[in-house]
């Protein structure tokens, strides 16, 4: 024993183990907490990622850029006969007679003439371009509401075009501004666009921006030479595994031909960096006319002239907008303007941003709230495409939704917990109310497709098609939680209700049923969230049709804000990943308000027993 205990080392005290073991459980606890705090951490952190992506990307959506152009409304364009002044028509009547006039000429016209200068085919269209398609729309519906606007001019915000939306807001091509130091003289005759100009820069004004220039050809020098470097890695490579003989015929092949693409682009950026570095160190003026190479703007005088060689103390360029005057511009009055992006990478050209910026500088294009956007229906137009149709669907959806499940949810709830016998067959069918819970929302698209619209043939793509589903799906989360708003009710108000003569019909109706109401209310809200988040079974019984006008009722074709969301997100256009953002919000929104709906309503009626 004694040996034992030695060569062990002493025999702790019972004290002392319960003591170790104590630790040993609360440091595994504190380990499992940690766990789970990061855990939850975590989570909080993916969630918040998320909505800062969303909100980031969808709240500039909430505005749209407008440009204020005074519209000259003439009767001889709109009304030559004179009888849409004389008050007899009515609004169908009066839209029915607007059908052939050309309001896209009066707004043509309105836009041309802040830029009088702007001559030839092509240029008018570039310039018209910067208008959004609605804008003539926006005409004709002012017409049809007020006639009376015929014969007069007046200060109209016409929509701008979704590439004009997105260069306000910042989301394409970011401008970096620096004012001009030094006096600036314009050499030349800057009258005309296109026509060709010198400014002089005194006290080597524009050195800043020709070393930013430098600057910039050889971080681009830089970054052909690091793809230089990996294509000759890449060569290495392939050589030698060539040398080595291992190959077969047709690998030796293809890595002979891929030695000598690498080769020919190995050359090729040689060149090209050769160039640029050249350019960047050499001693000559710098040109500024690559197309890979960002645009540099010289605002003076209330005009743009874009720079295409540069010094220290001049620059040639060609007009984009003719300045007010030639006058030499004093330090600060004057300043450069570089657009990052490279011409060929954006939708909008160096003039048709020119033309953008002299709105802006004029105050004539600015930003205002997008009332549109939750009034219209969808568009393939960004600027014209809005949630109202979208919204309205959802609305007449969950309504008949509320409608058909509420009462055969309660009907069944109540049914099975205070009247159907315990058996078998009730046994079936709630283990079978329980698995429907689970089952995929696609799987009662395709059962509404099979049922409702094939067999029994109900319109597609209707609110009221739509509601059938949902409801189908709704049911069973609406009767497993009234079911157990009814078992929270205490048997002693049964009880009680009995003793005093009530039939176990009104038991059930005026004691049991209104105070397990409140819960059911909770679970139906709940439902109607997840049935205004799903898309999946919608898009099997043509929801995803692309309407245009906004549903009047609940058997006119319409769609439901997720599917909305599933069209825009699959659009090309930028305009549309802010807009696919701005809905989500306005989801997320809904479905928020419908669980704080329920969470309230939980605790205002909520019981303690």
């Amino acid at each position: 024993m004694t040996k034992s205990t030695s060569a062990s080392g002493p025999a702790r005290s019972p004290r002392e183990i319960v003591e170790a073991s104590l630790k040993r459980r609360y440091a595994a606890e504190r380990r499992f907490r940690l766990v789970g705090a990061s855990g939850v951490v975590l989570g909080l952190s993916f969630v918040l990622i998320l909505f800062i992506n969303i909100i980031g990307n969808g709240y500039t959506a909430f505005f749209q850029s407008y440009i204020e152009l005074p519209v000259a409304f003439e009767a001889e364009e709109i009304d030559p006969n004179g009888t849409l002044r004389d008050g007899d028509l009515d609004e169908t009547e009066i839209a029915s007679q607007l059908r052939a006039v050309n309001f896209r000429k009066l707004a043509s016209d309105a836009l041309e003439a802040e830029f009088p200068e702007v001559t030839g085919r092509t240029a008018e269209r570039n310039l018209n371009a910067l208008m959004s398609s609605g804008a003539p729309l926006q005409l004709r519906r002012m017409v049809t509401v007020d006639p009376a606007v015929i014969g007069t001019e007046r200060s109209v915000r016409l929509l701008a075009d979704d590439d004009v939306d997105m260069f306000m807001k910042g989301r394409s091509t970011p401008i970096l501004r620096a004012d001009g130091t030094g006096i600036a003289t314009l050499d030349g005759d800057p009258a005309e666009i296109g026509n060709a100009v010198t400014v002089r820069v005194s006290d080597d004004g524009l050195l800043p921006l020709l070393e930013q220039a430098r600057d910039r050809l050889i971080g681009n020098a830089d970054s052909l030479g690091r793809q230089q470097a990996r294509l000759q890695r890449s060569r290495e490579k392939e050589l030698a595994a060539l040398e080595q003989g291992e190959l077969t015929a047709d690998e030796t092949g293809e890595a002979e031909r891929e030695v000598a693409r690498n080769e020919r682009d190995i050359d090729r950026l040689e060149t090209r960096i050769q160039i640029l570095r050249e350019e960047a160190t050499g001693s000559d003026e710098l040109v500024l006319s690559a197309d890979d190479a960002p645009t540099y703007l010289l605002r003076i005088n209330d005009g743009l002239i874009k720079l295409v060689a540069l010094d220290a103390d001049r620059a040639r360029g060609e007009v984009l907008v003719p300045p007010a005057s030639a006058a030499p511009a004093e330090p600060g009055t004057w300043q450069t303007l570089e657009l990052t992006t490279p011409e060929d990478a954006r939708r909008l050209s160096d003039q048709q941003i020119a033309w953008v910026l002299q709105l802006q500088h004029e105050g004539l294009l600015s930003k205002r709230f997008n009332i549109p956007f939750f009034t219209n229906g969808t568009s393939r137009e960004p600027e014209l495409a809005g949630i109202g149709g979208a919204v309205m669907g959802s609305f007449y959806t969950l309504v008949l939704t509320l409608l058909f499940s509420f009462p055969i949810a309660v009907g069944a709830a109540l049914y099975l917990e205070e009247f159907a016998p315990k058996n078998r067959f009730t046994d079936l069918i709630e283990v079978n109310i329980n698995n429907l819970a689970a089952v995929p929302s696609i799987v009662f698209g395709l059962l509404g497709l099979a049922v409702f619209i094939n067999f029994f043939g109900v319109p597609r793509s209707t609110p009221l098609v739509a509601a059938m589903v949902l409801t189908l799906m709704t049911l069973p989360t609406i009767i497993i939680a009234s079911r157990a708003a009814l078992k929270s009710v205490p048997p002693s108000i049964r009880e009680a209700a009995l003793g005093v003569g009530a039939s176990p019909l009104q038991t059930r109706m005026h004691h049991v049923l209104p105070l397990a109401l409140p819960g059911m209310m909770t679970g139906t809200i709940i439902g109607m969230a997840q049935a205004l988040g799903e898309s999946a079974p919608l898009l099997m019984i043509g929801m995803i049709a692309f309407i245009v006008d906004v549903p009047q009722g609940f058997t006119d074709s319409a769609t439901v804000l997720p599917v909305q969301i599933f069209l825009w997100a699959d659009s090309p256009e930028r305009a549309f990943v802010e807009r696919t953002s701005a809905a989500i919000m306005v989801l997320l929104a809904f479905l928020i308000l419908m669980n704080l709906t329920a969470v309230l309503l939980r605790r205002r009626f909520e019981r303690r027993w």
